[in-house]
């Protein structure tokens, strides 16, 4: 049985068979590394985000700072990060991935780290068991994001 959690900057796939070791290790929040100073001293060290499995356990999401999101399927080991927010969540519209820049000199569609929003935060997270449907919980707004057919 596999069992999924968010560890500082790693998000750890276990089995409950093997304790020694994880079987699986995706990075999630490496770029925040040089941010520990800001994310100690606003409390955000203490965030706890969830994350959730789709309905195959193909595929695991969690959230993270400034509205976005991470997901990452477990065999082709490809991620992607969205963004949940009013001005790019419009009904029928493509989301578009994100990329953090955590230094150096940054692409045209690259964000920096320097300019993330650390109380814009999506802490909550949720998968359709049958579906290809999320959920994520930014603030005091839900958003629901569905597979284009």
């Amino acid at each position: 049985y596999p069992l999924v959690c968010l560890v500082s900057y790693d998000l750890k796939v276990w089995d409950l068979h093997m304790e020694s070791k994880p079987i699986e290790t995706f990075t999630v929040h490496e770029y925040l590394r040089s941010k520990l100073c800001s994310l100690y001293e606003n409390d955000c060290i203490f965030d706890k985000f969830e994350c959730c499995w789709n309905g195959t356990d193909s595929a695991i999401m969690t959230g993270s700072y400034n509205n976005f999101f991470r997901m990452f399927d477990r065999s082709s080991r490809k991620e992607v990060t969205l963004e949940a927010s009013r001005e790019v969540a419009k009904p029928k519209t493509m989301l578009k991935p994100r990329k953090v820049c955590s230094g150096g000199k940054r692409k045209k569609d690259e964000i920096s780290v320097d300019c993330l929003d650390f109380n814009k935060k999506i802490l909550h997270t949720a998968w359709h068991p049958q579906e290809n449907i999320i959920a994520v919980a930014a603030t005091n707004n839900l958003f629901l994001f569905q597979e284009n057919y």
